[in-house]
């Protein structure tokens, strides 16, 4: 996938106006979750994604401290000027997208790494173990 053709699928996919409003979204996002992922992850995930898209999720450094997925999406949202609401919008597009371009092991393995929460980012249900 191209980047101009990840563009496309997420302006599709998000029914966004225009193609540099889904470039937005995908700009934000993709730098939000550069700043949670580390290790092979973080490395494997940066060789599946687009060179451009790339480039955006490895620029930024990885925080001390993951958030989980609401605390992602409002510090996301404190950073664009969004609501809670779009943000969630945007970033679900986003990472639907790039859920289909990792593999199920890596995303089971990113999803591992991350907090709770991240599952439905990425279309995917959250189950947690019976007490």
């Amino acid at each position: 996938m191209t980047f101009e053709q990840m563009l496309d699928s997420v302006r599709y996919e998000g029914a966004y106006p225009t193609r540099a409003r889904a470039e937005e979204a995908v700009r934000a996002v993709l730098a939000a979750l550069g700043r949670q992922l580390t290790g092979d992850e973080r490395v494997e995930l940066a060789a599946r994604l687009p060179h451009e898209a790339a480039v955006i999720f490895t620029s930024e450094i990885p925080a001390n401290e993951p958030l989980t997925g609401w605390d992602f999406v409002n510090d996301l949202a404190s950073r664009t000027g969004g609501t809670a609401a779009t943000t969630r919008w945007d970033t679900g597009t986003v990472l639907r997208i790039v859920a289909r371009l990792a593999d199920e092991d890596l995303l089971s393995r990113i999803l591992a790494q991350l907090p709770s929460g991240y599952a439905l980012l990425f279309g995917r249900a959250e189950l947690t173990p019976a007490v």
